[in-house]
């Protein structure tokens, strides 16, 4: 058999057997199309509507506001990288240093150190609006860690789905994100802007006289703190809402405080032209600041109105960047 087996001719045909289970119908060999269901249904799904209770439209903001605010101080909320955190605790720090120069002045009772690091209009509004070392080393840079991935990481690992996904409007993701990245600058500048003010009043021992004479310059310096933050933040945000990384918006940031600055600076010397200040973030804040404090301007050639314009302008064109790449945002990663 297996001779004439191998000198059987070769056909390209094969007999294919399969072997099924007992007990499922393949026990009828013929079987018409007819027998055969019309519909392939695998499963029955009914899906039923949830009929529970949503948490407040405030309860569902501060899940995002806590998120990115806790993250900065403890585990199990948005992972802040080690050097960012660092870098928070050492600028609030160094920022303390007129505080602890008003304590010192006071201890030893040095008229001298006091007139240098004191309260005065100078010094309140050089703790905000600096630009060295505040504005060069500290303020620019805490920025740009902040924002660096704040919305261009939804954008990217499709977070955006996990919001979105619930009833989260587009403008409360905004707003939150912006306030988180707010409130923690306004802990190291704002919050080391008052700890500075209420030192002289502890080291010196200053009553009330005292206190409503300078309350005043105070507030203002405090509402020119809060138009930087606002500034530095709206910019940011912008920069990042267009990115898909960390990188980009950080550096984005700091080319366009520093950059404007600079070309500003070089034109001003060259040509005694002091105009395109107005397209300087910094100097427009510093112009409006010693407005607001009342100290010694450094722009003559413009009123102080057009710098406050120029802030409006700025901030106005980076929320409208901010809000309609927000808007364009998918629930499902891009």
């Amino acid at each position: 058999m297996a001779r004439d087996d191998a000198r059987a001719p070769v056909t390209g045909k094969t007999r294919l057997q399969a072997a099924w289970g007992s007990n499922t119908g393949d026990e009828v060999e013929d079987i018409g199309m007819a027998a055969l269901p019309k519909t392939g249904e695998i499963f029955n799904q009914d899906y039923k509507p949830w009929t529970g209770t949503l948490n407040p439209r405030w309860m569902r903001n501060w899940a995002i506001l806590r998120h990115h605010l806790f993250g900065v101080f403890r585990k199990g909320y948005r992972p802040w990288g080690m050097p960012t955190r660092i870098f928070l605790v050492i600028v609030f720090i160094a920022s303390l240093t007129d505080a602890a120069l008003t304590l010192l002045s006071g201890i030893l009772g040095s008229p001298e150190l006091h007139q240098l690091w004191g309260v005065n209009r100078n010094n309140l509004y050089g703790h905000n609006l600096g630009f060295f070392p505040r504005n060069i080393l500290y303020y620019p840079i805490v920025t740009a860690l902040l924002v660096g991935g704040v919305i261009s990481e939804d954008r990217h690992h499709g977070t955006s789905a996990l919001y979105f996904s619930r009833p989260i409007s587009r403008f409360d993701y905004t707003a939150m994100k912006f306030i988180s990245v707010a409130l923690i600058q306004s802990l190291i500048i704002l919050g080391s802007y008052i700890l500075f003010y209420f030192s002289e009043i502890i080291a010196m021992g200053r009553g009330w006289a005292w206190i409503v004479d300078t309350f005043p310059i105070f507030v203002a310096g405090l509402i020119a703190g809060i138009l930087l933050i606002f500034t530095y933040t709206s910019l940011g945000l912008a920069m990042s809402s267009i990115s898909r990384g960390r990188f980009f918006p950080g550096i984005g940031l700091l080319a366009f405080l520093f950059g404007s600055k600079t070309i500003a600076a070089i034109i001003s010397g060259l040509f005694e032209r002091d105009i395109l200040y107005l397209l300087s973030p910094y100097d427009c804040l510093a112009h409006v600041g010693q407005a607001l404090v009342g100290t010694q301007l450094s722009y003559t050639q413009y009123s102080w109105t057009w710098s406050l314009v120029s802030l409006v302008l700025m901030n106005g064109a980076a929320l409208y960047v901010l809000a309609s790449r927000v808007s364009s945002m998918e629930v499902t990663r891009e």
